[in-house]
């Protein structure tokens, strides 16, 4: 995490950063490893928690081990709620309005107790997961940014455990004894998700360092051995 903290200029002195703890391994992870980079001196910065609890999901959170996580952290922990309708844009999937909607009410915690930037835990799997999915699926070669800048807010995401595999935080997570979210998600099996993690795991049986030439590929790009962008002129 402090590699990509320093490789990608994540943390400015004075940052005030909202962590979206959905109780998982990698957001209880990313509190923890930001709350004690909080007591470093410089750059100075502060860390508060959000829990964005879905109403009409089942995925339920143990929240007095959440409560009590961030005592121990050091951290305030802010609660919210939010919900969905599926059936309001069939053009996009479930996950997306789940997430979109989680992510709405961050931003607004955020504002309202002056945070410059959010933290969501995704790490080096969902990137690469992320990425296998766009181009399979929309043709375009895209994952996420490990700091994004709002155009609409003065904020910004970042994630810091873009660099850390799944596996690692695994292990940290039950050296840890952090326990199992309770998930019932009637949407999950419609994921794609999971068809990348096996596909990433295939890859990686093909060859050991599949995951980190992934990554490279995305700063890498030979645009000289690629097609040019097609003309949208009509033929």
């Amino acid at each position: 995490m402090g590699k990509a903290c320093k490789d990608y200029s994540l943390l400015q002195d004075g940052d005030k950063i909202l962590v979206g703890l959905s109780g998982g391994k990698d957001s209880l992870a990313l509190l923890h490893f930001l709350a004690m980079r909080s007591r470093i001196h410089k750059p100075s910065i502060s860390v508060i928690a959000a829990h964005i609890g879905m109403e009409n999901i089942p995925y339920k959170a143990d929240m007095n081990f959440l409560q009590k996580f961030c005592k121990e952290c050091g951290v305030e922990l802010i609660t919210s709620t939010t919900s969905f309708d599926a059936s309001t844009d069939t053009r996009k999937s479930p996950c997306f309005l789940c997430s979109w909607n989680r992510r709405k009410m961050l931003f607004t915690i955020a504002q309202e107790n002056g945070c410059n930037k959010i933290a969501l835990g995704h790490n080096m799997d969902d990137f690469l997961e992320t990425m296998l999915m766009n181009i399979t699926f929309q043709g375009a070669f895209s994952a996420m940014a490990p700091i994004m800048q709002m155009r609409k807010f003065p904020i910004a995401v970042i994630r810091p455990l873009c660099l850390v595999n799944e596996s690692d935080l695994e292990e940290f997570a039950r050296s840890r004894c952090y326990p199992p979210q309770k998930k019932n998600c009637p949407y999950e099996n419609a994921s794609n998700r999971n068809t990348m993690k096996e596909l990433l795991k295939h890859l990686e049986k093909l060859n050991p360092e599949a995951r980190y030439n992934l990554w490279g590929s995305m700063s890498n790009i030979q645009y000289e051995l690629l097609p040019p962008p097609a003309s949208n002129k009509n033929s």
